[in-house]
């Protein structure tokens, strides 16, 4: 059921098959239903035939969200694999750079953010198939920095910082600073539409690199203040509580997450005095990490990055 709608009705309802079965007919015309529904309807329908599946043989592209160039900017850039090239996809709406950016449901997710002028908490929203972003709900906190992850078809924004002056959080205490890092924690659901408060983290952290593996949302390094950090908590949804696991080799903020083969790895990042080139990743089997015995060939930071499917 997971087509576009034009090679429905131009191929797919030409095909013997599909004219002669009544039951192929009824899946083409709720198909071509659901396609037609805006996103925030497609988004309340749960079934088995509207689950996003990954063809081994569906193409990939790489597509990088704003950024800072010096300035925020809304230019969106696609990068493609297979023809080793780069295009200009729709900007978007307002100027966002240090978001959270995660690949959910078919759609890319630009979370929070920083405007230029104001750290923000809009969340915009890329639908590829149209070249079109939209605006969903936005969070209750500003956050600027923060990570955002996907886990059980819920988003999750990760700490941050909000740009504020003066504020009392109930983790950690007033610190006596004029700017705060956040331990708070959010969770999206594109069912309600809403953003909800769940348990807080153990420590302040912004710039926290977050990532999902078996189930459970891992929140590394990142930063409160000048103090970089190389601890690592982990969030189980099903209790709502943290609990912290091995601390990383090197400290980490700005640094970029992924699950690979039941491995997290922590990609480049800043320690606070130069961007890094090192990878490394934990085993939740032996609570290790491990650093690559080959580093990148330039040390980067902020590198929110998402591979997604290439629209058709």
């Amino acid at each position: 059921m997971i087509f576009v709608v034009c090679a429905c009705s131009q191929t797919v309802e030409e095909e013997a098959l599909i004219k002669n079965n009544n039951t192929c007919k009824d899946f083409l015309i709720e198909a071509m239903k659901y396609h037609l529904l805006p996103l925030d309807q497609r988004q309340l329908i749960k079934n088995p035939r509207t689950k996003p599946r990954t063809p081994v043989s569906l193409p990939k592209v790489m597509i990088v969200v704003g950024g800072q160039a010096p300035k925020a900017i809304r230019s969106v850039e696609c990068y493609d694999f297979e023809e080793e090239r780069w295009d200009q996809v729709a900007e978007l709406p307002s100027r966002r750079c240090r978001a959270g950016v995660v690949f959910m449901a078919g759609s890319v997710y630009a979370v929070g953010g920083f405007n230029g002028s104001l750290r923000v908490r809009t969340v915009d929203v890329y639908d590829g198939a149209k070249d079109q972003w939209t605006s969903i709900a936005s969070m209750q906190e500003r956050r600027s920095t923060l990570g955002a992850a996907v886990l059980n078809d819920l988003l999750y924004a990760v700490g941050g910082f909000d740009g504020s002056t003066g504020k009392l959080y109930a983790v950690g205490g007033y610190d006596g600073a004029s700017r705060q890092c956040l331990s708070t924690v959010e969770q999206y659901n594109p069912a309600t539409n809403e953003w909800t408060y769940v348990a807080d983290m153990s420590t302040r952290r912004s710039g926290a690199g977050v990532g999902v593996l078996s189930g459970l949302l891992y929140a590394t390094g990142g930063h409160d203040g000048p103090l970089v950090r190389k601890s690592v908590e982990v969030y189980d949804p099903g209790t709502n509580t943290w609990k912290q696991v091995a601390d990383m080799n090197m400290c980490r903020r700005n640094a970029g997450v992924c699950a690979v083969n039941g491995l997290l790895y922590v990609v480049g990042g800043d320690d606070g005095s130069c961007n890094l080139a090192s990878v490394e990743y934990y085993n939740p089997s032996t609570d290790k990490w491990t650093l690559l015995p080959t580093s990148m060939s330039t040390g980067r930071s902020y590198a929110g990055v998402a591979v997604i499917h290439k629209p058709l």
